[in-house]
């Protein structure tokens, strides 16, 4: 199990009750096992940092990127926070919430090619 800051609890409790519409349309395709059988979690706290999405089994985290990550200030954060998780020994998935509207098929697609 991984550890987390139990501060962030509460936080990722709101986060799960107002996802975006693009982790929303996300959570449709991938809860409840569709996806050969693996279990994800959204909004999971590790470390200091809240996932979008989680899967414990695979050590695959899903991160759904609006117009805040492509900054600079944003691109900073995320290399960070990606080095953090890696150090873990989890794989980071990147989507922006665009590809996600425009290809959710392919976002999908791309994602059941990281399962075994």
């Amino acid at each position: 199990m991984l550890k987390y800051n139990k501060n962030l609890k509460k936080h990722s409790r709101n986060l799960r009750k107002n996802m975006t519409d693009a982790e929303k349309l996300v959570w449709t395709r991938i809860r409840c096992r569709q996806l050969k059988g693996y279990q994800f979690y959204r909004q999971r706290p590790i470390g200091n940092y809240i996932v979008d999405f989680y899967c414990p089994k695979t050590r695959i985290v899903i991160e759904i990127d609006g117009g805040q990550h492509y900054n600079d200030q944003g691109k900073f954060r995320d290399a960070s926070r990606d080095r953090f998780l890696n150090n873990f020994g989890l794989k980071v998935l990147r989507f922006s919430d665009r590809e996600v509207f425009e290809n959710i098929d392919g976002v999908i697609e791309s994602i059941w090619e990281y399962l075994p």
